[in-house]
């Protein structure tokens, strides 16, 4: 049996991937602010990911292959950065990409050379595609990307079978969606696309995107870092 650990588990993707490995008969701990599963296999850590202290504070018992899922993401404000009153970069950097660098260094030490270590950075098309009024999460997706490609390295050159994957599920129906969809075309000239993907039912559900990644991590691993599941079929 693994020790899961997912962050972001009270809705969306996080929870449905939550939820998938629970149903196999998997541990799962997940860390957030909130917890909306109940489960006699799920331990919830609360946890302010956006707080690096607090982060940094978390302890991980582990008694075997770990698998780590960066799941927590926030978009930011939806406004160019230079209307915005204070810019929104720090917040969303420290869920993007500090409380998952702090995670991946923490449980690599509990793991050390002891257990198989997989992490999963789960990204964004928008690591690789500037959308205006998305700045500071275009940026964190991209460094999260890099991050991932980097620790991979690094750790080859330790000698460990580290694997690492940097994520990006494609466009899925869940909370930061309807978000996307609430703010004025005047502050995102993209809002009418992302409007069209709900109407016209193009929307993933969190469901199907958990039993992607799922398939993906069952696939031997070639050392490929970045990964879309909209490469993986069902």
């Amino acid at each position: 049996m693994k020790n899961i650990i997912i962050t972001g588990t009270s809705s969306g993707i996080g929870k449905a991937i939550a939820e998938l490995y629970l149903e196999r008969g998997e541990k799962v701990t997940g860390i957030g602010r909130r917890h909306t599963i109940v489960h006699v296999n799920y331990t919830p850590v609360n946890c302010d990911l956006s707080d690096k202290q607090a982060v940094e504070q978390l302890t991980f018992e582990l008694s075997g292959a770990c698998l780590l899922i960066n799941n927590a993401g926030i978009l930011g404000n939806v406004q160019r950065i230079s209307d915005q009153d204070k810019t929104d970069t720090d917040a969303v950097f420290n869920v993007n990409v500090i409380a998952p660098a702090v995670l991946m260094n923490t449980l690599s030490k509990a793991c050390g050379d002891q257990f198989p270590l997989t992490f999963v950075n789960i990204s964004s098309g928008a690591a690789q595609r500037a959308i205006p009024s998305w700045a500071a999460y275009c940026a964190s997706k991209a460094a999260l990307e890099m991050l991932s490609e980097t620790f991979y390295l690094e750790e080859q050159e330790k000698g460990r079978m580290t694997t690492v994957y940097a994520v990006a599920p494609g466009v899925v129906d869940t909370n930061m969606q309807a978000g996307i969809r609430s703010v004025s075309s005047e502050n995102f000239s993209a809002l009418a696309g992302f409007q069209a993907y709900k109407d016209n039912n193009e929307l993933d559900n969190p469901r199907a995107t958990a039993l992607k990644l799922e398939k993906l991590l069952n696939l031997p691993y070639d050392g490929t870092v970045r990964f879309s599941l909209r490469d993986i079929d069902l």
